[in-house]
């Protein structure tokens, strides 16, 4: 049996070369793969660096598939649904919007893969495909494995995608995470982890730690990263900010290797926060009270900021990125409010008649950077604008010397001298992915939908 397997870009931009090296690496694929028997034939395309061969022989197609990418996946469905080869698609918007990718595949994965992938394998031998596949419990990660060698040879960016865990139990109303995870979070044995890194180290000079939230469990977290201080790796996660007034943990963290965390400050408004279900953002003094922390123990920051939500003052984004520069973060993003469908916010926007588009992700008429729903107080493009100029105030070349100087950010070789080409290339997709189509304008195939 011969499986392709498929990672689907966000969008075409027409007139400008789409195809682009230095992407990170998709761990979706890793994990497809590593569930995938031995003998079947495996083949994989990155729809973001190649051009796909439609036309090579193949029995199956799988399809992990992001709302981002929902528009571009099914036109890569239908084209090979056209030449008789059956899709299987699954991934977050397949769990958020089920009946919407079931149109467009012939199977669909709902939630996580590891409990049914053998079953999808088989039945596609035997030509017998069910319409949908769903697991009756969520996997033991610990069981989890990720087959890597479909990446060799290509120009990823060299940085190691890790994942130590899934899932986090805040109930942020705007979070795709909790809906697909129903608020809860999982973690892999620590030694699996350990035994991980140790193979992959001598490929890689910083991991990234992928999950949604690193410190999801502080306790979990305190024990793999005092494992990680015995591996010496560089690397950085994304954890939510109530692990910052944790002395213990911060000082281990820092022990271990840990050159950065993201952290999703989301705004500077503490009742804006509260109507996010974020409130606990301004818990022990705060922002300045955790940062303070973080700076001792020179762990530095990727901060994230939304904007549009009701409540939000013109000059959010502004301030936001004023901010942002005070504290010296190595990076950070300045993004509208998204509403994904399955989420809280979502239902609310669409009960309230807010949302612009039926499915933004769909419509051609949304381009990436666009709000899909009107805001309470501004107009969507006057909150697309200020996100633009936050993100130039921030990437600018002022911003970048008065940052990369900061005793933190050049504490460790490595991170200072790659701090202007991680945020020279931000500072290049200020304007490059402004109002980027989603999916491909120039196809000029008929989406086909199952009868």
């Amino acid at each position: 049996m011969r499986l392709t397997l498929i990672h689907p870009a966000i969008g075409r931009r027409p007139g400008v070369q789409y195809m682009r090296t230095w992407q990170m690496e998709p761990l979706p694929i890793a994990v497809l793969a590593g569930l995938t028997p031995p003998d079947v034939e495996l083949s994989f395309h990155d729809d973001r660096m190649e051009a796909i061969p439609f036309d090579a022989p193949t029995d199956l197609v799988a399809i992990p598939v992001e709302t981002y990418t929902a528009k571009r996946a099914y036109q890569i469905a239908s084209e090979y649904r056209k030449r008789g080869v059956p899709v299987v698609m699954g991934g977050f918007h397949a769990t958020l919007a089920p009946d919407e990718v079931a149109r467009y595949a012939e199977s669909v994965v709902f939630g996580e893969a590891e409990n049914v992938w053998a079953e999808v394998i088989d039945d596609a031998r035997h030509g017998k495909l069910k319409p949908g596949y769903r697991a009756a419990e969520r996997p033991a990660l610990a069981s989890v494995r990720y087959d890597r060698k479909l990446f060799r040879g290509r120009r990823y960016l060299p940085i190691g995608l890790i994942e130590t865990g899934r899932g986090c139990k805040f109930p942020c109303e705007f979070c795709a995470v909790q809906t697909f995870f129903e608020r809860t979070a999982r973690h892999r044995p620590v030694d699996a982890i350990v035994s991980e890194l140790r193979e992959l180290k001598q490929r890689h000079k910083l991991f990234f730690f992928v999950d949604d939230n690193f410190a999801a469990s502080l306790k979990y977290a305190k024990e793999l990263v005092t494992a990680l201080a015995e591996v010496k790796v560089r690397w950085v996660t994304q954890m939510s900010i109530n692990a910052a007034h944790d002395e213990e943990f911060l000082s281990t963290l820092s022990r271990s290797g840990c050159q950065g965390v993201l952290i999703g400050f989301e705004s500077l408004d503490d009742a804006v926060l509260k109507s996010m279900r974020k409130n606990f953002n301004t818990m022990r003094g705060g922002f300045d009270v955790a940062l303070a922390n973080l700076r001792r123990h020179n762990i530095r920051v990727y901060g994230t900021f939304v904007f549009g939500y009701d409540g939000d003052k013109p000059g959010a984004a502004r301030d936001a990125a004023e901010f942002s520069i005070a504290h010296r973060f190595y990076l950070a993003a300045f993004n509208h409010l998204t509403p994904f469908p399955g989420t809280p916010l979502y239902t609310r926007l669409e009960k309230e008649g807010r949302l612009l588009h039926e499915r933004w992700w769909l419509d051609d008429r949304y381009h990436y950077n666009d709000l899909p729903f009107r805001p309470q107080a501004m107009e969507p493009d006057d909150v697309r604008r200020q996100c633009i100029d936050a993100r130039k105030a921030f990437y600018s070349w002022k911003s970048m010397f008065r940052r990369a100087f900061d005793p933190v950010n050049r504490r460790e070789n490595f991170m200072f001298r790659n701090f202007f080409l991680i945020n020279g290339m931000h500072r290049t997709e200020v304007a490059t992915r402004d109002r980027f189509p989603l999916g491909d304008p120039n196809w000029n195939g008929q989406l086909l939908t199952v009868a």
